[in-house]
């Protein structure tokens, strides 16, 4: 009984000590590198049409070079509802990004940011 109360506990510290990107912060994940890296197919997939259409407007604007490692970091993030905001930090940025992300048919999708939204940070 001993033994397999102790390997729970080691299977539980392993569990809590890799730390994943889940849920909008994920998505916002994708779509950050899919801009960099220009791939429209992974854009579309992770945005909602008027997002998508933005990021399509910008993204020959920007000649970044694709990074081994974009070091994505959740600096906050927040799920109100069907909404979410994602506050980051990357490797192609000096300056925090914020997306908006909302649920549709159970996926998260990056949103435009309308002048009328307000972030809760």
């Amino acid at each position: 009984m001993k033994k397999i109360v102790i390997c729970l506990l080691v299977l539980l510290f392993l569990s809590c000590a890799e730390t994943k990107i889940s849920g909008p912060s994920a998505t916002a994940k994708i779509v950050i590198e899919s801009f960099y890296e220009k791939d429209e197919k992974a854009l579309k997939a992770n945005s909602t049409p008027q997002a998508y259409s933005n990021y399509i407007n910008t993204i020959n604007m920007f000649n970044v070079t694709v990074k081994d490692d974009s070091n994505f970091s959740v600096l906050r993030d927040t799920i109100m509802g069907n909404v979410a905001w994602v506050k980051y930090t990357t490797a192609y940025d000096k300056a925090p990004g914020l997306f908006k992300l909302v649920k549709q048919n159970g996926k998260w999708l990056a949103d435009a940011r309308g002048s009328k939204d307000k972030s809760p940070f």
